[in-house]
């Protein structure tokens, strides 16, 4: 972290931030500078994606729960002055809905706390920023929990009209690495799972080949782009 900028640089600091920004509980002047630092921060982006996709589902988790009908009349009936007290006809709407509203946000929070309790915690998601020769963050590659791959370009560049970019793995011992595809002009790309599966220490690789892709089974020309990939927050 900088004087300049709140966002920390620690990769795990940075997890955790991230996650607290999708949370909602950092203080609003700390979420608006990670709102503000998102556009141009691609780690930081990946890290909220991240935390977005994991927490996504929990909001499913709680059923709707109707209170019971009589519930608020008990309430009333246990306060002071219960007997005197004259609750005006008009407000029963807005009564019914702030304890409709009451009761949701109970059961989803009962929901939230079990799934904590009983959920195994998850392995951390593998993924790198693949950087040029002058080490200029260029891609970002995550791996999926199927077993596959997402690529996606942070400042898509186009590539000569008789040249491709082609996709490379390399597994931690091989000695050779497999192609994954060539790369849309798009910028974006999606690999199935198949005999390469992501690991920590893999390699990722970008090269520069000819219409069609490399004719021999590793890179002819150039790379462009590597990385290697790792769990995401670690240092």
């Amino acid at each position: 972290m900088t004087a300049a900028s709140p966002i920390p640089e620690d990769p795990q600091e940075r997890e955790l931030l991230a996650g607290e920004y999708v949370l909602g509980t950092l203080e609003a002047r700390l979420a608006a500078a990670v709102t503000a630092a998102l556009p141009g921060d691609a780690p930081l982006r990946a890290a909220v994606a991240g935390w977005e996709a994991r927490l996504a589902p929990l909001s499913r988790l709680a059923l709707p729960e109707a209170p019971p009908a009589d519930l608020w009349d008990r309430i009333e009936a246990g306060l002071p002055g219960a007997a005197t007290a004259v609750r005006p006809a008009p407000a029963r709407p807005r009564l019914a809905l702030w304890r409709g509203w009451a009761f949701g946000a109970t059961a989803l929070a009962a929901g939230l706390a079990g799934f904590l309790m009983i959920r195994p915690p998850e392995p951390a998601r593998l993924m790198t920023v693949l950087l040029t020769q002058r080490d200029q963050p260029a891609w970002v590659v995550e791996a999926d929990r199927g077993g596959g791959l997402r690529l996606a370009a942070l400042n898509p560049q186009p590539v000569a009209a008789d040249r491709v970019m082609q996709l490379w793995a390399l597994p931690p011992g091989a000695t050779a690495p497999t192609s994954l595809g060539l790369i849309p002009s798009a910028g974006r790309m999606t690999v199935t799972a198949g005999a390469i599966r992501p690991e920590p220490g893999m390699l990722i690789e970008i090269s520069l080949e000819p219409p069609g892709g490399s004719p021999d089974a590793r890179p002819s020309g150039p790379i462009l782009f590597i990385g290697r990939l790792s769990a995401a927050g670690a240092s």
